[in-house]
């Protein structure tokens, strides 16, 4: 099979290694806006979540997983792509037209960026995408390539992405006649279902659930993303669990969207024919919005490059490939990140790759199945959202601009290097004493790798914005 540039696969398809009965199915859950410290099973006391408390009970959490970027366009992109999101100019949220000019991003992901979809799609894979996609297509960005450019044979998606829609009529007890909202995005393709708020994610899931049954019934390996709206706000969890405030508001679309995943989740685990060839996995794109989600011990919010905006909860569930003995445990000590999942991914479904094709993350697919407690080789880099210096009134503080890990080393700083904040992670966890005045040597090492990087990528208009008193 020839692939033009435009239709390259991530990692460059050459040849499958398994055979399509051997060939694992894989799911993959994306909460939005999730903080770290949000599901039960990694310390929440106010909600349980008992569906996705027994997929980490029957698999493999990890603690210290990382996504690429505090805020949802770029983060997803990197899971998608296995590249920073900085190579394809998707720094921040993508918004309108003028928005994304103005903060110096792309309109829409390039289609030649790799794409996992497309990767598993050409090696015969059964592929689609159910949820939320916000990687072009959304406010007055009509022109967007559709989401099966990206390599999926079926998608429904949000306001915020082309193609067929589950949009939301939201209500409250005080105004219990639904009501429309981003009816505008009518035109970003169709068909269109329109359904109560509180529901969305049920409909995204049954969605999928009927991709599923098609592909078990034709004998193919799949490939879904089911990605909900929730947690994101605004909440409308159903009228009879609705109870005022931020917080309470969060933590009933919370368990809502746990009992309505629980369906999917069901119905691989029951399965015989899937149980033992399924991999489910399941995180948030980045942190939580400050009030509504909690970030467990960690420091910082949505937005932010402290603990709390990037480091997400990951839950591995294989019962069929993972080793027995790690079954039901937590992963404290595996250090890698969004960018590193594809790659893993497709090498699980037999995929060789490409020499000649540079992905910034790496195989670790032997960690997310239990068989070894290997880490990204390399220290992970993030630069912040470019018009998020600040975020008022939630997060009023200038944040910093760029961040990296390396071993149990995080540095954060300015674009230039200036005003560095350096923390042992292994003993401050919370970030919340600052040795940079007291590791000169290790400022010095970890400020000229970031720094270096950062100039390695496309630039947005993050100084100019982070100028301006609002951060805007």
């Amino acid at each position: 099979m020839r692939l033009s540039f435009l239709g390259f696969v991530l990692l460059g398809l050459v040849a499958p290694l398994r055979s399509a009965q051997t060939r694992p199915n894989i799911l993959f859950v994306l909460v939005d806006d999730l903080g770290w410290g949000d599901f039960s099973c990694f310390g929440n006391t106010e909600t349980k979540t008992p569906n996705i408390d027994r997929l980490a009970a029957e698999g493999l959490a990890f603690a210290q997983f990382y996504v690429n970027s505090p805020i949802c366009s770029p983060s997803r992109c990197a899971l998608l792509t296995g590249q920073y999101p900085q190579r394809w100019r998707i720094t921040s949220y993508l918004s309108h037209r003028a928005d994304n000019t103005r903060r110096g991003l792309a309109q829409w992901l390039d289609p030649a960026a790799p794409s996992l979809g497309r990767t598993l799609q050409a090696a015969g894979y059964a592929t689609g995408h159910f949820g939320k996609w916000h990687l072009g297509g959304q406010r007055d960005v009509d022109d967007a390539p559709a989401i099966s450019r990206y390599g999926f044979d079926a998608s429904l998606t949000n306001f915020e992405g082309m193609g067929p829609k589950l949009l939301p009529l939201t209500r409250t007890p005080d105004a219990p006649a639904f009501k429309k909202i981003w009816a505008e995005a009518e035109r970003l393709g169709g068909p269109v279902t329109w359904t109560d708020r509180a529901q969305v994610t049920a409909g995204f899931a049954d969605a999928a659930l009927r991709f599923i049954d098609a592909a078990a019934t034709q004998r193919k390996p799949f490939y879904v993303n089911l990605w909900p709206d929730d947690v994101h706000s605004p909440y409308f969890p159903p009228l009879e669990k609705w109870t005022p405030g931020k917080r309470p508001l969060y933590l009933g679309v919370l368990a809502e969207m746990d009992r309505q995943l629980g369906r999917i989740l069901e119905r691989v685990r029951t399965d015989p024919a899937l149980r033992d060839n399924t991999i489910v996995l399941l995180c948030s794109d980045n942190g939580p919005e400050p009030g509504a989600g909690r970030a467990g011990p960690f420091r910082g919010n949505k937005t932010q490059l402290f603990e709390g905006g990037i480091r997400s909860p990951l839950i591995v569930w294989a019962p069929g490939l993972m080793t027995k003995s790690r079954v039901g445990q937590r992963d404290e000590t595996s250090v890698f990140a969004g960018i590193d999942l594809a790659p893993s991914l497709a090498a699980l479904a037999g995929v060789k790759p490409d020499p000649t094709m540079k992905l910034d993350g790496q195989d670790l697919s032997t960690t997310l199945l239990g068989q070894a407690n290997a880490s990204h080789a390399a220290p992970l880099c993030w630069s912040r959202p470019p018009d998020r210096k600040t975020w008022p009134p939630a997060l009023p503080k200038p944040a910093p601009d760029l961040a990296i890990r390396d071993g149990d080393w995080k540095l954060l700083c300015e674009y230039d290097g200036s005003k560095p904040l350096l923390y042992d992670l292994k003993r401050d966890p919370g970030e919340t004493t600052d040795l940079a005045a007291r590791e000169p040597a290790v400022v010095e090492r970890l400020t000229k790798t970031l720094l270096a990087w950062h100039r390695t990528m496309p630039a947005d208009r993050g100084p100019e914005l982070g100028a301006k008193p609002s951060g805007r």
